[in-house]
């Protein structure tokens, strides 16, 4: 009698179950949005403590943008092989510079 029990303990037990893989699935989804959620709170905690990281008004954005250099057009010089700004190039100190 101990060993049909023995085998029908294990076999409950350690089986595999539509119930158990439920619950396995379940408890796997809960520790993920839970830890989701803790990030989420602390991340909001953490731009509520930094008020000077906000982004600054759009009169600032604007002039700080006007600021900031822009791409220029580069030409090569034809004598030193060099490359200039198209607008505004000055000579390379050559005699036969063309800028």
């Amino acid at each position: 009698m101990t060993g049909a029990r023995r085998g029908l303990y294990n076999s409950v037990m350690f089986g595999f179950s539509l119930q158990k893989l439920l619950v396995l699935v379940a408890v796997i989804a809960a520790v993920w949005y839970g830890f989701k959620w803790v990030s989420r709170l602390q991340e909001m905690r953490e731009t509520e403590q930094k008020p000077a990281a906000r982004r600054p008004p759009k009169a600032e954005r604007k002039a700080q943008k006007a600021k900031e250099p822009g791409a220029e057009d580069m030409v090569q010089c034809p004598i030193c092989q060099a490359y200039v700004p198209a607008r505004g190039a000055s000579g390379c100190g050559r005699a036969d510079c063309p800028y």
